[in-house]
């Protein structure tokens, strides 16, 4: 395993930003928007750019925004530095939301090893879409996410989880991969039918018992430094945060708390030097 060191940190975060800089050069191109979500946001806020012991950064779209920023990375991309990955154009793919990855690197996470495809540096790139306003629905909802989340996971889970989680991970990993991809786009689109007042990440755990964001916080956005530059973030960041992280987001959590990704393989490059 890779001890990532303060100075590797900053490393890995400088070729993250140059990530973040690339979406931000497509999206003003292109007139996508987008936003800082979950830690990112939180560390602009909070650090004015990366949490200091942050190893990945979030990027957030509401799914139609998603899917111009997708298709826009077919002839915008610098595909010199960079390469985009979701389950519709990356075989082996386990994921049910993209990342944009650095060409000439390499950031793989421990008991990911074995996965099929590319593992360079990379930022999530995540979809929200619409999750139903009645909160019996969405709890209903949420349960299907769950279900999908797990079943794109089981890949890992049948190798790193232990006992009956184990066994559950080994019979969702039979779902052959076009079935499996072939119902969640129908989810997607479904889930989508109808424009409703929250969103969430379908394949990626709601921080709360609401199971769902207000639509609000991904349309009306402003900008915010991150580390010398400007990216933008909702406009109500503050109330977004504090029911992101459920309260107080400035305080800062306890040493023991501040913890990275086991990492098992680890090259890097110079920044601006792709």
């Amino acid at each position: 395993m890779i001890q990532l060191t303060q100075e590797l940190l900053r490393q890995l975060q400088a070729n993250l930003l140059e990530l973040i800089v690339e979406v931000d050069r497509i999206c003003k191109k292109c007139g996508i928007k987008f936003l800082l979500v979950g830690g990112t946001a939180l560390g602009a806020a909070r650090h004015k750019g990366f949490i200091p012991w942050d190893d990945d950064a979030d990027i957030g779209f509401l799914r139609p925004e998603y899917e111009k920023f997708r298709e826009a990375c077919e002839t915008e991309l610098d595909k010199e530095k960079f390469y985009f990955q979701d389950h519709r154009n990356t075989e082996g793919y386990r994921w049910g939301y993209g990342k944009l990855r650095l060409k000439n690197t390499k950031f793989v996470r421990h008991n990911q090893e074995f996965m099929p495809y590319e593992q360079g540096v990379f930022v999530d790139i995540f979809p929200f879409d619409n999750v139903p306003d009645n909160y019996l629905l969405r709890c209903m909802h949420s349960f299907k996410c769950f279900l999908y989340r797990k079943t794109f996971w089981s890949k890992v889970g049948k190798k790193q989880a232990r006992g009956f989680e184990k066994i559950a991970y080994k019979f969702l990993y039979l779902i052959p991969d076009k079935m499996l991809y072939s119902c969640f786009n129908k989810f997607v689109k479904k889930s989508n039918a109808v424009r409703t007042g929250m969103v969430r990440i379908l394949t990626f755990p709601a921080a709360n018992s609401q199971y769902g964001y207000y639509r609000k916080w991904y349309e009306e956005l402003t900008e915010i430094e991150f580390d010398g530059k400007k990216f933008p973030i909702a406009k109500d960041y503050d109330n977004y945060l504090r029911f992101r992280y459920n309260g107080d987001y400035m305080k800062l959590p306890k040493p023991e708390n501040r913890k990275t990704h086991p990492v098992s393989e680890l090259k890097l490059i110079e920044a601006g030097n792709g």
